[in-house]
């Protein structure tokens, strides 16, 4: 028997890896182990200073990176086919980056990142995103499923870092159960769909079904929705959204924000690769249903976040309300809505980002939290912030002149060029609902009388006899103000010169090659 083994061991051959479409990852994961340790050298300054700075080099090195070995085209797949670098997931993972890199920043003065420990936070941070990497790369269904998993551990510790706050034990709890809910009814739907086609490569899979497997095979139908359903969970996706505002709302705002944007898009990567690629076959029967949900998310979304007074919750229902808008481009199986969604996901990290730091920025300094009470006369008091969240929410709104209007303006033409033009007159019924908790939040900031008035960058940081204080450290936020200004700024600009992230999105939707 030892001979037998040690003869089969010689004939193994190690999958041939790629290690130069496999650098933007290893770059991220790298720096995740680098941070940690670094995080155990002593010293307050250099524990707080050196790991955030750490981080944020190895997440511009990956984008750096991802720059170097950008191709348009079809499938550039590694490690024996089981994850592709094509431009699709080196796409999301540049918005992943950027949403790593605005996440540490808006954290450098958070009480978070002291009672967690800057290194472990970081460490935890880029884990995550190596896990979303990982996932919007996936070519196979065990690689998926362990992209999930990476993806959300770390998540889990992070909403409860805040281990002084009874909200964000709850949320850390509460978003446990939920995705692990969520996960395992995704692999059970993994496991239908690769026992119906008898292959866990997203390619085999595609090219099984209608050849081997009947379309109308009910173990693959039931794989199918198993899978949706656990993919809606990481979503948002309505009715699987019940976690959202209570886990937004409890977990720390530097986190939420980077939940909102981030998980977002690695979810959305992963939907588009597993629909309009390996079950395009079956796009007649999961169509519907996808369209039926996102029109579920719009309603119930947008009906969700009207009655809101805590601004996090607000954002948690808004941003249900735009899975469903971004569920058209994948309903509709087309180039077209691949770009269309891919547009989207870029303007929704730059609206949301600077609608969440201004919401940092003040509940740092207002005994109001995260009350939209918290924003009265802010455009008095505080106009560099104001004019931010001004922008965001008019984006967010999709009113002309900026790229929220512009990336809605494109689902609604890849739906009416999919066949699904009711889809997009619903995407437009449901912007014009969600005005009316927009437009409160612009009537609170610039038609209210001045509530609390704090500088975001005072000329003179208050220092008691004792030296370094959190509470004024956490008053001087100019790197807040910074990434407020910057999203905002890059909100109108693309809204006004939309094209670099049109040949953007043009080059995304080259990934799926089989898509018309």
């Amino acid at each position: 028997m030892i001979a037998t083994a040690q003869s089969q061991l010689g004939h193994f051959h190690a999958p041939h890896v790629d290690w130069k479409l496999m650098s933007p990852l290893i770059a991220v994961l790298g720096g995740s182990v680098i941070v940690l340790m670094v995080g155990l050298l002593r010293g307050r300054r250099t524990q707080r200073i050196l790991p955030a700075a750490l981080a944020i080099v190895s997440l511009l090195a990956a984008i750096g990176l991802s720059i170097w070995i950008w191709k348009p085209g079809g499938a550039r797949p590694i490690v024996a086919g089981a994850l592709s670098m094509d431009t699709l997931a080196l796409g999301i993972s540049v918005l992943l980056y950027l949403a790593g890199i605005t996440t540490i920043l808006l954290s450098l003065r958070s009480a978070v990142m002291r009672e967690c420990g800057a290194g472990e936070y970081a460490s935890l941070l880029l884990g995550s995103i190596g896990g979303m990497v990982l996932l919007a790369g996936a070519e196979n269904l065990v690689t998926l499923f362990i992209g999930i998993e990476l993806l959300s551990i770390p998540l889990y510790i992070l909403c409860g870092s805040s281990v002084r706050q009874e909200a964000s034990l709850e949320a850390g709890i509460k978003y446990l159960i939920v995705g692990s809910v969520g996960s395992a009814t995704l692999l059970f739907g993994l496991a239908l769909v690769y026992g119906a086609t008898g292959s866990t490569d997203l390619s085999r899979i595609a090219n099984a079904i209608g050849a081997t497997v009947p379309l109308s095979d009910p173990l693959l139908l039931t794989g199918i929705a198993m899978a949706s359903v656990g993919l809606a969970f990481k979503a948002s996706v309505a009715p699987f959204h019940q976690w959202t505002p209570d886990v937004y709302q409890g977990a720390p705002t530097p986190v939420t924000s980077f939940m909102a944007v981030a998980t977002k898009a690695a979810a959305f990567a992963i939907v588009l690769r597993l629909f309009d690629h390996g079950l395009l076959g079956e796009h007649a029967n999961w169509a519907p249903a996808l369209a039926a949900l996102a029109v579920v998310t719009i309603v119930i979304g947008n009906a969700g976040a009207i009655p809101q007074s805590s601004l996090k919750r607000m954002l948690a229902w808004s941003g249900v309300a735009q899975a469903g808008y971004m569920l058209a481009g994948v309903v509709v199986g087309t180039r077209l809505g691949l770009q269309a969604t891919a547009f989207y996901l870029a303007v929704y990290l730059l609206m949301n980002v600077a609608a969440f730091a201004v919401v940092i920025a003040r509940e740092r300094v207002s005994e109001l939290g995260d009350d939209i009470r918290s924003l009265e006369g802010l455009g008095r008091a505080s106009p560099w912030l104001a004019w931010p969240m001004t922008i965001a929410m008019l984006a967010l709104a999709g009113i002309p002149a900026t790229s929220g209007f512009i990336g809605k303006f494109y689902l609604i033409d890849a739906s009416v060029n999919g066949n699904y033009a009711w889809l997009g007159i619903v995407i437009v019924v449901g912007s014009m609902i969600s005005l009316v908790y927009y437009l409160r939040v612009l009537a609170v900031m610039w038609m209210q009388p001045v509530g609390l008035e704090l500088p975001t960058s005072p000329r003179r940081r208050v220092r008691p006899v004792s030296g370094w204080s959190p509470e004024a450290d956490a008053r001087a936020q100019p790197e807040v103000t910074f990434v407020a200004i910057a999203a905002a700024a890059a909100t109108v600009a693309l809204g006004i010169v939309p094209q670099p992230l049109f040949h953007l999105a043009h080059d995304v939707g080259s990934a799926l090659s089989q898509l018309v």
